[in-house]
């Protein structure tokens, strides 16, 4: 089996975990590639991998069996760009902090490697959402968690005027707005007071950030919804946002967001489900006085 893996800086206290991935791998013989990035932490922090393949941004990763990363949710979500519509399948270690998407804890890779190789677990493919807009994100113009609109460096707001199927929804006051994918819905969205939606929901969220009318609440529509928006501001600069990527434009631009054709394949091991990662994250039915 071919495995890639991608990882991000890491402290002292990971370097055992990372060990043990490449010492599971390599008891099992497989054919692993290290992304470059990755590749350099570990040599400063002089861990011998021995002779493993690099593969560098944009290389054709479609051979490959499973992406591993190893870190927290932005570590995914950053393999995921590299693999992109080759729909190679991803499994996140968490190393990181909360772990809505890189669910296997840093305790059970044996256990976990041991799935891949036994076929012991089921794809859990995510919808994506693509921006629209020629020059942007160099072709990267995909994203797991959300696009956004925000203010770049006044204090005053903006006015993000959004359209559904080219009718016109609402001009929205406020510091930003965010589009969500049900994925995430537990990220950014559900800090500025979005719903959490369900993974196969077929729905994308459109949440206002700080809203200057406080009557102006989140909303569900369609994910086979085309949405556009066009921008004022005192200032005539704006950062817009896919994932953890973001770019500045100007208020000449027009957005315009659809679902991507391709999804993103998460390995979901079998005894982790939706369910059971959200009372883990968000501490549901945990009560002090118990």
């Amino acid at each position: 089996m071919k495995f890639g893996i991608h990882g991000k800086e890491f402290d002292k206290e990971t370097i055992p975990y990372i060990k043990e991935v490449f010492r599971e791998l390599g008891k099992r013989k497989a054919e692993v590639v290290v992304s470059e990035a990755f590749e350099d932490h570990l040599k400063q922090n002089r861990i011998d991998i021995g002779d493993i393949s690099t593969y560098a941004e944009g290389d054709n990763l479609d051979y490959l069996d499973f992406m591993l990363t190893l870190g927290g949710d932005g570590t995914l979500l950053e393999a995921l760009t590299h693999v992109g519509k080759t729909e190679v399948p991803l499994l996140g270690i968490n190393t990181g902090r909360l772990g809505f998407l890189a669910t296997t804890a840093k305790q059970d890779i044996s256990n976990a490697i041991d799935c891949l190789f036994a076929s012991n677990y089921d794809f859990d493919r995510r919808t994506l959402i693509q921006l629209k807009s020629d020059g942007l994100f160099d072709g990267l113009n995909f994203a797991l968690n959300d696009f956004t609109i925000l203010k770049k460096d006044t204090s005053s707001m903006i006015v993000v005027h959004a359209y559904i199927n080219g009718e016109f929804l609402n001009s929205y006051w406020a510091d930003g707005i965010i589009v969500s994918t049900p994925t995430g819905s537990t990220g950014y969205n559900i800090s500025c007071g979005g719903p959490l939606v369900l993974p196969q929901s077929n729905n994308f969220i459109i949440t206002p950030v700080s809203p200057h009318n406080l009557t102006v609440r989140p909303i569900v529509v369609p994910d086979d919804s085309e949405l556009s928006f066009t921008i004022e501001g005192r200032s005539k600069n704006f950062l817009i946002s896919l994932d953890s990527r973001f770019e500045v434009v100007d208020d000449s631009v027009r957005l315009k967001v659809v679902k991507e054709d391709f999804k993103a394949k998460l390995v979901k091991l079998k005894e982790n489900n939706y369910f059971k990662t959200l009372r883990q994250k968000l501490n549901w039915g945990l009560d002090v006085r118990n």
